[in-house]
């Protein structure tokens, strides 16, 4: 199953409303297919020109990698070693941090990746969890 572009849309517009309720800083998201393809992005009035880059290196290792931002982080806190080497795969697209979160369907295959920033990495990755949901997908932060 792969996400329509309907559905990527809604994902973003979910996640920016539960930024709105959680009163975060101005988001940008983005949304990558399981190829790693660009789909959907939005970036709120007042986010950083900047964001999209980092949206997109958090989604881009969550999905490249089949590992969400949190156990990203945790690897490259354990071993730097390897998130240095797959950086340098990766020509330095992999932000590993919480943000980047895992789509999944109902069978558990990854079949997108969310890139969030803006606000706290905890909290971008919350927001994105919370929109997954809401369209009745898996989300893994």
């Amino acid at each position: 199953m792969a996400l329509s572009l309907r559905r990527a849309r809604t994902i973003i517009r979910k996640t920016l409303e539960k930024g709105r309720e959680l009163e975060l800083k101005p988001l940008s998201v983005v949304v990558l297919d399981a190829g790693g393809h660009v789909q959907a992005f939005e970036r709120e009035d007042g986010a950083a020109p900047g964001r999209f880059a980092i949206a997109h290196g958090k989604a881009y290792g969550a999905v490249m990698l089949g590992m969400a931002g949190t156990a990203q982080m945790q690897r490259a806190e354990g071993q730097a070693y390897f998130m240095a080497a797959v950086n340098g795969v990766y020509g330095g697209q992999v932000v590993p941090v919480p943000g980047g979160v895992l789509v999944r369907d109902k069978k558990g295959a990854v079949i997108a990746a969310i890139g969030v920033t803006g606000d706290t990495s905890d909290n971008d990755a919350a927001a994105a969890l919370a929109a997954i949901e809401a369209v009745g997908l898996t989300g893994e932060i």
